[in-house]
C-alpha cells in the first residue's frame, strides 16, 4: 500500500462554490435545477469519501460531471490521457465555468468512471497496452464488471495524489463485486492519497464506513445518515418481507 507523500492528505478538493456572475441562468443545468444551483450554492468536502444519494433527476450526475471537469477529466468519462483517444467531451461545460474550486493541493491524477463509456475505456487500454492484461485476455472480451475491477485493481493506484469520481458504478458490478470495490476503496483511503466522490443508488456502496453522505433533494443538498436514506429503507422493507411488498405493489393485498 502506498503511503502519503506528505502531510497533505485527502480530501484535496475542499470546497466548490458558485460564481453568480458566471451563472448563465438561461442554459442547462441552471434551467433544470434552479432551486439547487442558487447564487449561494456551495459544497464542502471534509472526508476522503463522499457519497451522493437521491432520486433520478435530482442533480447528482450533473454535479459529479462538473467536479470531474474541474479536476481535468473528460466529463464524458476517463482521465486526461483517455479523453484524447476515444470519448469526446460533448457534455456542456456551462456549470463548470461557473464553479470556483478550492484545492489543497490541486489534483488532476485519477479517473472519472461512467458505465456508459466503459467499452471505450477497454478498447483504449487494449489498443495502447496489449500486454497489460495478457493473463486475463483482452478487456473487450470481458463483462463490464470484470473490466471495471481489472482496471481499478491493476491500472490505477495511489502512488500519487489522485481523484476517483464514480457515477453509479453499481451498474457494472454484482453485489459481490461491489464489496470488492469497497475493499479497494478502503486501501485507497488508508493510503491518504485518494479522494473519492461517487453517486450511487446502491445501499451497499452507500454503507461505506465513514463516508460523508449527501442527499440531493432536487431543491438542495443535505447531509443524511445511512438509516435515513430512502433507498435503504425501501430495500430493507423488501428484503424483510418481499411477499408483502409485492402484494402491495400489484394490488394483491386483501
Amino acid at each position: 500500500m502506498s503511503k502519503p507523500s506528505s502531510a497533505l492528505k485527502a480530501p484535496f478538493l475542499k470546497r466548490v462554490s458558485l460564481l453568480p456572475e458566471k451563472a448563465e441562468r438561461d442554459k442547462f443545468p441552471f434551467t433544470r435545477f434552479p432551486d439547487l444551483l442558487t447564487d449561494d450554492f456551495s459544497m464542502e468536502f471534509t472526508e476522503p469519501v463522499t457519497v451522493f444519494v437521491g432520486e433520478n433527476g435530482s442533480g447528482k450526475s450533473t454535479i459529479l460531471q462538473a467536479l470531474a471537469a474541474l479536476a481535468g477529466f473528460a466529463a464524458g468519462g476517463g482521465d486526461a490521457q483517455f479523453q484524447l483517444h476515444y470519448t469526446a467531451d460533448t457534455t456542456d461545460t456551462t456549470l463548470t465555468r461557473a464553479l470556483r474550486p478550492a484545492w489543497l493541493p490541486k489534483v488532476s491524477t485519477g479517473f472519472f468512471f461512467r458505465s456508459d463509456t466503459l467499452a471505450d475505456l477497454a478498447r483504449y487500454i487494449d489498443d495502447s497496452d496489449e500486454n497489460h492484461f495478457v493473463h486475463g485476455g483482452p478487456l473487450w472480451e470481458r463483462s463490464h464488471g470484470e473490466i471495471f475491477m481489472s482496471v481499478f485493481n491493476d491500472r490505477f493506484g495511489t502512488k500519487k495524489r489522485c481523484m476517483y469520481l464514480m457515477d453509479e458504478p453499481e451498474n457494472a458490478l454484482s453485489p459481490k463485486r461491489q464489496f470488492e470495490l469497497m475493499r479497494l476503496m478502503r486501501d485507497w483511503e488508508e493510503s491518504g492519497n485518494a479522494q473519492m466522490i461517487l453517486a450511487t443508488h446502491s445501499p451497499i456502496l452507500m454503507s461505506y464506513p465513514g463516508a460523508d453522505i449527501r442527499h440531493f433533494t432536487g431543491a438542495g443538498i443535505e447531509p443524511i445518515s445511512y438509516d435515513e436514506i430512502e433507498h435503504v429503507r425501501i430495500t430493507r422493507a423488501f428484503l424483510n418481507n418481499p411477499t408483502r411488498v409485492l402484494d402491495e405493489l400489484f394490488g394483491d393485498t386483501p
